[in-house]
């Protein structure tokens, strides 16, 4: 039968300015707001996605080029790092098969192909090109998840709960501030406190808050996770499927599997899959004196803006009582150790701050299958893959 899928590509997105959250996994699987960006495409659009090869160590056999499309199908061709709206998803539904949208600066969105289209693996043919002349929001650095967090949080809430009825307030459970709350069923709340003030809440099924956890929107608690007793919670934040949350947070976005289950701050931050914060561990995300924030990007320093918190990437953990630098960057898979504030750059496989000593593959291997277990997962032979070749590239 024919196929109509939204085919993701990072061509043309410079996918590595998003470093280190791209190191390991698509831009289209990062997590803005309450979902990922595929998953609001696929659900805005309606259509299953699948990701264009790149011809890189992230390709799987689940990537597909552009010569394999089969008479009769269409694919919606859609930049990896685009947040969509209900509007910009109208117009590209709309495309006909050889048509281009662009943006009023002349940058492509989403092209519609066909086999007609289809030049060879990598290339296709466009007949009609269509201006969009709404803001487009695309995720470009690190810091823009953050930054675009509020947004998206408000958007993901209506998509999420359009039509549909939350599941009652449980006894014990203090609500104000007038605005919108939605609890999925299977969410066990225990005495907490919630105000809509500021934005929605969403508790997602299975997700756990203990008694006397504190929450302020706009915030999405996801599937599986736990807010810890007597939590702070501040929005806008993303407490990602399966985190284990606990101190003060604020304005931050945990991707999924995450814990942060102990007294410390965190704000203004993006903390990757499968980190662990120990026990103490504080984040600076405002400089002493109030200067602009700068940080370490593959293309030099970016100023930021006043506030900025740490950009921590996948596999990556601190000890007790870690103190972070305003603006730091850590990469993937390190082990953070050490005395005083961090430096604003903490390389990929870094054990120790300074990056004096290399974490060992296998050490670091074995540590990620520990920490799975604990919830429940296992290392497969694709993440081990990504892993080994990100340790050798970095």
């Amino acid at each position: 039968m024919p196929q109509q899928r939204i085919v993701f590509t990072e061509e043309f997105c410079q996918p590595e300015l998003l470093f280190p959250f791209t190191c390991c996994h698509s831009m289209q699987d990062i997590r803005v707001g309450m979902l990922t960006i595929r998953e609001k495409w696929e659900r805005m659009m309606g259509l299953p996605s699948v990701d264009k090869r790149q011809n890189n160590y992230k390709d799987s056999e689940c990537h597909v080029d552009f010569d394999q499309i089969k008479a009769g199908d269409s694919w919606w061709l859609l930049h990896g790092n685009i947040l969509p709206t209900p509007d910009l998803c109208k117009v590209i539904k709309s495309l006909q098969n050889g048509d281009g949208l662009f943006d009023k600066n002349g940058s492509a969105l989403a092209y519609r192909v066909s086999k007609k289209q289809v030049i060879s693996a990598h290339k296709v043919k466009m007949h009609r090109s269509i201006t969009f002349n709404e803001e487009i929001r695309s995720i470009v650095y690190p810091w823009d998840i953050v930054q675009f967090n509020a947004w998206a949080l408000q958007e993901d809430f209506k998509l999420l709960t359009s039509g549909r009825k939350s599941a009652p307030v449980p006894r014990g459970t203090r609500v104000s501030g007038g605005g919108k709350l939605f609890i999925e069923k299977g969410a066990t709340l225990h005495f907490a406190t919630i105000n809509t003030q500021d934005g929605p809440v969403y508790i997602d099924k299975k997700a756990t808050l203990m008694e006397g956890a504190m929450l302020r929107g706009s915030l999405y608690i996801g599937e599986g996770a736990c807010v810890k007793m007597g939590a702070r919670i501040y929005g806008a934040t993303t407490i990602g499927p399966y985190c284990t949350v606990g101190g003060e947070i604020k304005n931050s976005v945990l991707q999924g599997y995450s814990n942060k289950a102990h007294d410390g701050y965190l704000g203004d931050a993006v903390i990757g899959q499968w980190c662990n914060l120990g026990a103490g561990t504080t984040n600076s995300n405002i400089k002493n004196n109030g200067a602009l924030v700068k940080v370490w990007t593959l293309q030099g320093e970016k100023e930021v803006g006043q506030k900025c918190g740490m950009m921590m990437g996948d596999y990556s953990q601190t000890a007790i009582n870690t103190s972070i630098n305003t603006g730091t960057v850590i990469g993937v898979g390190c082990n953070v150790i050490g005395r005083g504030l961090t430096p604003a750059y903490i390389p990929c496989f870094s054990w120790g701050q300074e990056g004096v000593e290399r974490y060992q593959l296998s050490k670091l291997l074995a540590s990620i299958r520990r920490w799975k277990e604990l919830k429940g997962q296992l290392l497969s032979d694709y993440e081990e893959k990504i892993i080994k070749t990100v340790y050798k590239k970095f």
